[in-house]
């Protein structure tokens, strides 16, 4: 009997040597890194009512994905979807309004991630029979996630904490709506300052920051390639996009926080920033405001913009780059 028992125990030793081993190696070799929660019950409903709201709360994100555009009305708590740029908001549908200060929204065709900032949250959601379903949940996000775009090259889901430094690669599963944590890339000396945004180009990812300057650094591992400081009355900056032959950025305030300064500018060369090299091109637009997110999609360019009443979101085009048919459409 006893040595029964002794064989038993070596047995269950030995299983939980091997379990223990499997598990190491999965970890080490294995891309995988967290699995999200499934969303289920009540909070899975797909979401159908109506936009409750015929004016925008600072909105902070418009985009297209596939056939629908996307607002992200930031202060109402809630994202918003319609197949047509010219509706009136009251007829747009709520794809979810189970977010706190949401910023963005990115999709690859099957899936759709969207940052859940003051929760610090991702979430991800499905299209179903026309209404938008809440599938996946990823908690722990770093502080207050900002940002989150779809790299069609990398084909993957880049996502930003805003006050760690962190960036958090999401990988869907091939032939599956699931969506995997791959990966956590980070930058040191940007942990504990406010980063509103990234801009991936190519193989390279450039953050613009309240740190006094913009960082260039490989998109595969976050190793610092550039940096470029910049004055103190932009060092509050929101976004950057290359239009064309230009370098076109947002700035939300001064490097104490002020939002007196902010403004739109563009450069050709990120070096002349240091030295005032930069043309200010908000007098195309009203001007006053706090500009925030670009965008494109077509064949235009898109503004969020802040602080003016009745002005939230312009369309315009750049041809030989010169600013062109500036619209306001919100």
């Amino acid at each position: 009997m006893k040595k029964k028992l002794c064989m038993i125990l070596l047995l269950i030793c030995l299983l939980s040597a091997s379990g223990a081993a499997f598990l190491f190696l999965f970890r080490k070799d294995s891309p995988v890194i967290r699995v999200s929660r499934t969303v289920s019950g009540s909070d899975a409903r797909p979401q159908s009512a109506r936009n409750p709201f015929s004016f925008l709360s600072v909105p902070s994100c418009v985009a297209r994905i596939g056939d629908d555009y996307f607002i992200v009305d930031t202060y109402h708590d809630q994202i918003l979807f319609s197949d047509s740029l010219s509706r009136p908001l009251d007829e747009w549908g709520v794809v979810t309004d189970q977010i706190r200060r949401g910023h963005t929204i990115a999709g690859d065709g099957t899936v759709y991630l969207a940052d859940d900032t003051e929760n610090n949250r991702i979430l991800i959601l499905e299209k179903k029979d026309g209404a938008f379903l809440l599938t996946q949940e990823f908690t722990d996000i770093g502080i207050r996630p900002h940002y989150v775009v779809y790299d069609e090259g990398t084909e993957r889901f880049y996502a930003y904490s805003s006050m760690t430094g962190e960036l958090y690669v999401f990988r869907r599963l091939p032939d599956s709506s699931q969506v995997v944590l791959e990966d956590i890339r980070s930058i040191e000396k940007l942990n504990g300052v406010y980063v509103r945004s990234f801009s991936i180009l190519g193989d390279e990812i450039y953050f613009v920051s309240g740190n006094s300057s913009i960082i260039r650094a490989k998109l595969k591992d976050l190793s610092i390639l550039e940096e470029y400081p910049v004055p103190a009355q932009i060092a509050g900056m929101v976004q950057l996009e290359k239009i064309q032959d230009y370098f076109y950025i947002t700035v939300s305030t001064d490097a104490s926080g002020s939002q007196d300064y902010a403004t739109i500018l563009r450069t050709r060369d990120l070096r002349l920033l240091s030295s005032g090299g930069y043309e200010d091109i908000y007098s195309y637009f009203v001007g006053g405001g706090t500009p925030y997110y670009m965008g494109s999609f077509d064949g235009h360019y898109y503004l969020t913009e802040h602080r003016i009443p009745g002005c939230s979101i312009w369309q315009f085009d750049v041809t030989d780059n010169e600013i062109t048919n500036v619209t306001l459409l919100y």
